[in-house]
């Protein structure tokens, strides 16, 4: 009998541990894959960062990296220049130095499942997508909410364009 009680006991344990998701899927871009731990890493590592005040920042980062993904597969087809290492450098240790300590740092990455290399390239694209909008948006500094508008229009023509499946759904 305490063996049958024992059994039951580890099959109610290993279902309910077997019920608990790790990680999921929250959208698709273009066939690029956004998972709920992408969303909690750059928002750990301060990479992207919903307002302060937001009553959804899981849902507000989502959105962020759902246009990113637009936006870089079309900086992708016109291939800009590659930034130079030491401005990848220099975003990394602005991000490294959010944390108090290294190993506060090194923890982040470890929570993640980001290693330094998959920041770096991050960093990466993110200077790429910046020069690509510098050039094809290119306004007077005193006319930046022009060219706001000219990238959330163009935005905009992406997402109509190009398949996106948001699956996130606010808790």
């Amino acid at each position: 009998m305490k063996l049958l009680h024992a059994a039951v006991l580890v099959l109610a344990v290993s279902s309910a541990v077997a019920a608990e998701p790790i990680d999921r899927v929250l959208a698709v871009v273009a066939g690029q894959l956004i998972m709920l731990s992408d969303v909690n890493a750059v928002r750990e590592l301060g990479i992207v960062n919903a307002s302060v005040d937001s009553r959804d920042p899981t849902g507000e980062v989502l959105a962020r990296l759902i246009d990113r993904e637009l936006m870089l597969a079309e900086v992708d087809r016109y291939a800009p220049p590659e930034p130079d290492p030491k401005d990848v450098d220099r975003d990394v240790a602005v991000i490294r130095d959010r944390f108090p300590t290294p190993k506060a740092f090194n923890d982040a990455l470890e929570r993640s499942g980001f290693d330094l290399r998959h920041v770096r390239e991050i960093v990466r694209q993110n200077l790429r997508l910046r020069a690509y909008l510098d050039q094809r948006f290119a306004v007077a500094d005193s006319d930046q909410p022009r060219r706001q508008k000219l990238v959330d229009d163009w935005l905009a023509g992406l997402r109509r364009r190009t398949s996106v499946v948001n699956l996130y759904s606010r808790p």
